[in-house]
């Protein structure tokens, strides 16, 4: 087995989670998370759309972590979003963390808005 070492460049991966909990960047942070090129910012939830809408021209696709369990985001924030150019693909926390990192490596325009378990 071949393994490769990935480099990230100056975008972060979530190192890890936990109930209440994001590790990134080797810091601690608890609540909503927002994560893309630009850094990692506390998210103050689905009515916080003006920070997601920051984020339009800089990233193809936003994963929304919503929590435990998946979830239907509300549909207004949707279309918002999508209106705005960016794609949307809502999936339980651990999921959406692991595509995220996994998009993240390839080089692509990703972001991650998400709620801890």
């Amino acid at each position: 087995m071949r393994l490769n070492e990935i480099k990230y460049d100056n975008a972060r991966p979530v190192e890890g989670y936990g109930p209440g909990f994001f590790r990134i960047g080797g810091k601690v942070l608890n609540g909503p998370v927002i994560i893309d090129a630009k850094g990692v910012a506390a998210w103050g939830g689905y009515d916080d759309q003006a920070t997601l809408l920051a984020l339009a021209g800089t990233v193809d696709v936003l994963f929304v972590g919503t929590g435990a369990d998946t979830a239907h985001i509300p549909a207004d924030l949707r279309i918002t979003l999508e209106d705005a150019g960016i794609g949307v693909e809502a999936m339980a926390t651990p999921a959406a963390c692991r595509t995220y990192n996994v998009l993240l490596s390839e080089g692509r325009r990703v972001a991650l808005a998400v709620i801890p378990v």
